[in-house]
């Protein structure tokens, strides 16, 4: 890979002046350069200073799941933006239609995609039509939507309302109203005290205790991602969606399912849910959908919940009365197939539980090193690595701590992901979710830095 040596100064005294890095103390800035990257292959990353380093974070938010380099995305990109650009959602384009139809196919019991260009408005997206459906079926009451302690929706103020992580939505409340939080499913923090094998799932049960004191005519929806992710990579236990969709059923609540991190592959599935033998109503994704070629997200739906905006013509307010500019950018349709091909053809999806497999084996063996490490946890290539003070009591490190950790692994030329200030006290797990190519040989690289940043950087 080439790097453009003879702009680097330049380049990195103009991004510190004018732009706004996202989740970032920028006073850290007077000290240290920010990180700018240049080009990408497969999982290697080259900055402006010239630095290699394996990506083990898919592009910094989990998105690039197909690696880095993909000319034949490019290009079918190039090709459609110059033939036909865009045309707003009202209408169609030729990718569109196509990756519609070959999304569907992967998603038995779903069968309509509404495009827009973030997993923020994909859920605001679902959000909107668990209300309206409540409105025109019934006198507006049952227009709740329930959501669960750790999970993360987006960054909009919307969004956040659905999100259970109180340091993503400090000091940007008040909130929109009718979100109500119920309680997460991590078994190593049990919020109910109990032990898997002893325990009756309260942790699922929790939903219905919610409906009830809300008052099941007020409930529209419940949404949850299929693995918590930037809350803790937090898989359910096989028992807790099959309960959690019997639930929704008993009280005629819409199962909206947010696929943004798990979507595509990430998992070993094609999509998160599909390990629990679940069929959701709503489903939304986007950082797989493209893999960071271009910006697009879905929110796909069964066609009973699309019938129900299939009034009487006559009624002016019937349809789904929505918009995403964005939504009908065809580059984005042309990126999302062409990755989807790709997946399928190199059969990244099976790699994904494979290696994964592996990566959470050799993630394993680390806890008989390392007394920091507490839990290891995930699925596919999406791993946790919840770090401890003490074992025994299960104290949570600091947050400085597992800074430190991914600072080091950095300093090996490997870039790792941690939980960044979600949760208060709890901002102790790394997070792993390398590329859907990643090799063996990259797990094992990965894997080594954190085992060294571990034996080089003590509690105390």
């Amino acid at each position: 890979m080439s790097l453009p040596n003879q702009f680097e100064p330049d380049l990195i005294e103009l991004d510190k002046a004018h732009v706004w890095h996202h989740l970032t103390q920028h006073q850290n800035f007077d000290t240290v350069d920010p990180l700018i990257m240049v080009e990408g292959k497969n999982l290697t990353l080259i900055d402006a200073r010239g630095r290699s380093f394996l990506d083990a974070t898919s592009g910094g938010v989990w998105s690039v799941n197909v690696g880095y380099g993909r000319e034949r995305i490019a290009k079918a990109v190039a090709d459609q933006l110059t033939k036909m650009c865009y045309y707003a959602g009202t209408g169609g384009t030729v990718p569109g239609a196509l990756f519609a139809s070959r999304l569907i196919q992967k998603m038995p019991g779903l069968s309509r995609v509404y495009f827009s260009n973030s997993g923020s408005e994909a859920n605001e997206k679902g959000y909107k039509m668990t209300r309206q459906i409540g409105h025109q079926t019934g006198n507006g009451s049952k227009i709740k939507i329930i959501y669960r302690n750790r999970d993360y929706h987006g960054t909009t103020i919307g969004a956040l309302s659905s999100t259970g992580q109180r340091e993503r939505r400090a000091h940007y409340g008040p909130f929109a109203d009718g979100f109500v939080e119920f309680a997460n499913c991590c078994c190593y923090r049990c919020p109910f005290g109990k032990e898997y094998g002893n325990c009756n799932i309260e942790c699922a049960h929790d939903l219905e205790r919610v409906i009830l004191e809300e008052g099941p005519d007020t409930v529209g929806s419940v949404v949850l991602e299929p693995i918590t992710a930037g809350g803790g990579v937090i898989p359910p236990v096989a028992e807790y969606f099959p309960i959690i969709q019997s639930i929704c059923r008993k009280y005629d609540v819409l199962l909206h399912i947010d696929e943004v991190v798990c979507g595509f592959g990430r998992t070993g599935a094609w999509f998160g849910y599909q390990h629990f033998g679940i069929t959701p109503d709503i489903v939304t994704m986007a950082k797989g959908v493209a893999s960071g070629y271009a910006a697009i997200s879905c929110t796909v739906t069964s066609e009973a919940v699309f019938d129900q905006f299939r009034a009487e013509p006559a009624g002016p307010m019937s349809y789904f009365r929505d918009i995403s500019t964005f939504g009908g950018c065809a580059g984005g349709q042309a990126a999302a197939l062409e990755n989807l091909a790709i997946l399928e053809e190199e059969n990244l999806v099976d790699n994904a539980r494979d290696t994964g497999g592996y990566m959470i084996e050799q993630l394993t063996g680390l806890k008989d090193k390392h007394p920091a490490i507490g839990d290891v946890r995930g699925k596919g290539l999406f791993g946790g690595v919840e770090l401890v003070a003490d074992r025994q009591t299960r104290q949570p490190v600091a947050e400085s701590y597992v800074i430190k950790i991914a600072a080091h692994c950095m300093q090996q030329g490997v870039l790792i992901g941690r939980t960044n200030r979600s949760l208060d006290g709890l901002n102790n797990t790394i997070c792993l979710t390398p590329a859907l190519t990643a090799a063996r040989s990259d797990i094992d690289a990965i894997v080594n830095a954190i085992d060294t940043a571990l034996a080089e950087t003590p509690l105390g």
